[in-house]
């Protein structure tokens, strides 16, 4: 039987692809030195925020930032927790834990991995502040249920969008009902950098505002500090990648939701492998293509 290797992503043939478009970017960049906060952030946060269906977007270092800065700028802390899925990458409950307030698991659905909004209930005490839903693998979570329940009991939603960027259910696009959303450009997501990158998404002045100081040392204005920030900003030449590629992330997605039915076609009824639901298209934008085995090693 002969085999090949398959990559988990194959980030070369993406480049050779968009070099053309992204060098001259970056090379610009190069000859204006401007590093850190260059227009080019700028320029990248309103399309991003316009293509999500924000009114602002902040560009950060990381997803993981992302997620600290929203839950500091909504005021959450010691003494408070913060519900999250327990199937999650470790950057949502440290997005918690950095700010001293202490994640709550809830566990999630079997169907779709997703937090169960059904248990959620069961967990908020007085001490809860807010609900971090993880739209996980690239499908969006049914936001207007979890809303409901949020604000049955004044609680803030953080977004975490770091697997699906450009999901959309029910006419919106994940990141936009939360508090804020999070996310994150790691170069193996559907939008990835050339490093690391993140970026928050909100409709609210007063919270844009307060996400743009604690980012950049708790700042306003040069070398005026009234709050505790951070070092943590997109870099310029990330935004040139970013930009170029979010103009294809459309077509991207549409890719991995139409290799994703593939997959589903051919595994469908193969020994006991559970295959991923796919809902309907957009809904999901299949960041990875996930199935379930009980023999996972001799797999």
């Amino acid at each position: 039987m002969t085999t090949m290797n398959v990559p988990f992503v194959d980030l070369k043939t993406q480049y050779l692809a968009i070099k053309e478009e992204v060098l001259p970017g970056v090379h610009k960049v190069f000859e204006k030195c401007n590093f850190i906060l260059g227009e080019e952030v700028a320029n990248f946060e309103n399309d991003f925020a316009k293509f999500i269906g924000t009114k602002y977007a902040v560009g950060v270092a990381t997803g993981t930032d992302a997620l600290h800065l929203s839950v500091r700028a909504l005021g959450i802390g010691p003494g408070d927790e913060v519900i999250v899925p327990a199937n999650t990458f470790i950057a949502t409950p440290l997005g918690v834990t950095l700010t001293g307030a202490t994640p709550v698991p809830c566990d999630v659905e079997e169907k779709n991995f997703l937090i169960d909004i059904n248990q959620i209930e069961k967990r908020i005490t007085k001490k809860t502040k807010a609900i971090i839903p993880v739209h996980l693998y690239g499908r969006m979570l049914n936001m207007d249920s979890l809303k409901a329940l949020a604000d049955k009991y004044n609680l803030q939603i953080i977004e975490d969008v770091a697997q699906a960027h450009g999901a959309e259910l029910d006419g919106k696009k994940a990141g936009t009902v939360g508090r804020t959303g999070c996310f994150s450009f790691f170069p193996g997501k559907n939008l990835g950098a050339y490093g690391d990158g993140g970026m928050v998404t909100t409709n609210e002045k007063e919270l844009y505002d307060n996400l743009i100081s604690i980012r950049n040392y708790g700042s306003p204005k040069k070398y005026y500090h009234p709050i505790i920030g951070l070092n943590s900003r997109l870099d310029t030449v990330q935004a040139v990648v970013l930009g170029v590629k979010l103009k294809r992330l459309n077509d991207y997605n549409q890719r991995r939701f139409n290799a994703a039915v593939k997959y589903n076609n051919v595994l469908e009824g193969i020994g006991d492998v559970v295959i991923p639901q796919i809902p309907e298209k957009g809904s999901h934008v299949f960041h990875l293509y996930v199935i379930r085995t009980k023999h996972r090693d001799a797999l």
